[in-house]
């Protein structure tokens, strides 16, 4: 009896998947026209890669690891032109061409309820972030979106309502 229990045991861990680690959430937050304005998303690591390069040109990224990036905002926003009613929205950014972005903005993913798109402006990052990171900032009316991850950084600003 006890050896079948074991080779019952042995089996069953055997058929279990290895599941990998989630990675870290991180959540970037500022007042913008007096209301509240938050990003869920999760910090994947470099480890000695890079990342962004490997993007492939058209195909939306994420914006992170495993559960969806999410805006989350109390007030109606303005990307340049693309207007964003205050509520839940999901972020991917789509590699449009070698070192050019843009940020997606939907209602449930890519192809559910597609919002718009802005063009990201990029810059290099004198100390490489390992750790992949948003930051919001807000000034009154104004805000501004800044992803990091290796030596780019890409950032919208935006205006609130």
């Amino acid at each position: 009896m006890k050896t079948t229990n074991a080779l019952l045991l042995a089996v069953l861990f055997a058929a279990t998947p290895t599941l990998a680690p989630a990675a870290e959430r991180g959540l970037a937050k500022a007042q913008v026209a007096g209301k509240a304005v938050a990003i869920d998303y999760g910090r994947p690591e470099l480890k000695n890669r890079d990342m962004l390069a490997q993007a492939e040109v058209g195909k939306p990224w994420r914006l992170g690891a495993d559960d969806p990036t999410t805006l989350k905002t109390e007030a109606d926003l303005k990307f340049g032109s693309l207007a964003v009613p205050k509520g839940e929205y999901v972020l991917t950014a789509t590699k449009v061409a070698d070192g050019q972005w843009q940020l997606d903005f939907s209602k449930g993913g890519a192809d559910k309820g597609a919002l718009g798109s802005v063009t990201l402006t990029s810059q290099k990052i004198a100390d490489s972030v390992e750790m992949f990171t948003i930051e919001l900032s807000g000034k009154g009316n104004d805000g501004e979106l800044l992803m990091k991850w290796g030596t780019t950084g890409l950032k919208t600003s935006f205006t609130g309502q």
